[in-house]
Order: C-alpha cells, then sequence, then structure tokens
C-alpha cells in the first residue's frame, strides 16, 4: 500500500478504505457490494446506495468503495463528480437547484440563481449556515421547453421567475431574506 492510500488518525496510519469499527454504514454498503458481485459495473449504484446511507460521498467512503470494486479512486472520484446526483459535502435539509443550460440561460437561469443567491446569502454549491439550503447549479436538465427551470426538493419548475422561485423557496431562507431580495 503506498503513502497516497493512507491518512492518519491519531499517530496511526489508518488505510483509506478501512471503516470505523461499529459503523454499520460501512457494512450496510458491504451488502450492496457483495448483492452486486463486487462487479465495477455497479459503481453508481453503489454510490447511490453510499450516498444514502451517509448522506454525501466523503474520501473515506470513496475509498472505501474503489477498495472493495478494485477500481482506482480517480475513477471512483470521477464519476462521484460527473453526475449531479452525487455530493461530496453534506447538503441542506432542502435544495435548490438551478439549470444553467442553454435554453434556461438564455430564458433567465442567471437571475433565478442571483435572486436565491443573495436571498440565502451563499454562492451556487455552498449550504446556509443553518443547514436548511442547499442552492446548486446544473448544466442541463433537458426540458427545455419550459426553461428556466429549477428543481427544489427533486421536483421540477418550469417557467420560472426570480419572484415565483424565492416566494417557493422563502421558507427555507433565513427570516426576512425575502423582502430583503
Amino acid at each position: 500500500m503506498n503513502a497516497a492510500s493512507l491518512r492518519t488518525r491519531g499517530k496511526k496510519p489508518v488505510p483509506a478504505f478501512e471503516h470505523p469499527r461499529g459503523d454499520k454504514r460501512f457494512e450496510q454498503l458491504e451488502v450492496t457490494m457483495k448483492r452486486h458481485q463486487y462487479r465495477q459495473d455497479a459503481l453508481i449504484e453503489v454510490l447511490h446506495a453510499a450516498q444514502k446511507l451517509f448522506g454525501f460521498l466523503e474520501a473515506p467512503v470513496l475509498h472505501f468503495v474503489a477498495h472493495h470494486l478494485k477500481l482506482p479512486p480517480s475513477r471512483v472520484y470521477g464519476v462521484a463528480t460527473f453526475y449531479h446526483l452525487f455530493t461530496l459535502t453534506p447538503r441542506g435539509r432542502h435544495t435548490c437547484i438551478v439549470c444553467t443550460g442553454t435554453a434556461c440561460y438564455v430564458k433567465g437561469a442567471d437571475k433565478l440563481l442571483a435572486a436565491v443567491s443573495q436571498a440565502a446569502g451563499v454562492e451556487p454549491g455552498q449550504t446556509t449556515p443553518d443547514g436548511e439550503l442547499t442552492l446548486r447549479t446544473v448544466r442541463c436538465l433537458e426540458p427545455c421547453g419550459i426553461a428556466p427551470v429549477a428543481v427544489l426538493d427533486g421536483a421540477v419548475q418550469g417557467h420560472e421567475t426570480p419572484e415565483k422561485l424565492l416566494e417557493q423557496v422563502k421558507g427555507w431562507l433565513p427570516h426576512g431574506a425575502v423582502g430583503s431580495a
């Protein structure tokens, strides 16, 4: 094992794929990998299971998956960062995703993003300090006929305006934030 695959916990080097004793989530993830017969082509399904168990995909979880599926960590990380459904950081209780694809951008996605960003006090990719809202962007969600599009807690909302979007997320923002946007 090389130095890049080690991290330190206290003074003792620990393999990045070793899971903490007693953390049942790693055991459940192993069950999922076993069900898929540790096949490398099951990576996306395994990452979905991992994110469901852990809430997000932090480095030790990615290393654990890479080790058990016998994949390079770079490949696991690449897949985890390519798909917008995966996240490497904790998400808020609610998510607002603004599509920034061409059709949405031409129809005002930048204004949607600016309005929510200003009202929430966060940039895309960040979560409000109270953990209520994560603001994200994606390149294209594909419902171009109803552009601009936002996804609020998994529900696609089309023909959005900044005012309409702020009204929909106002309960997720710090008190008084919508009035100041």
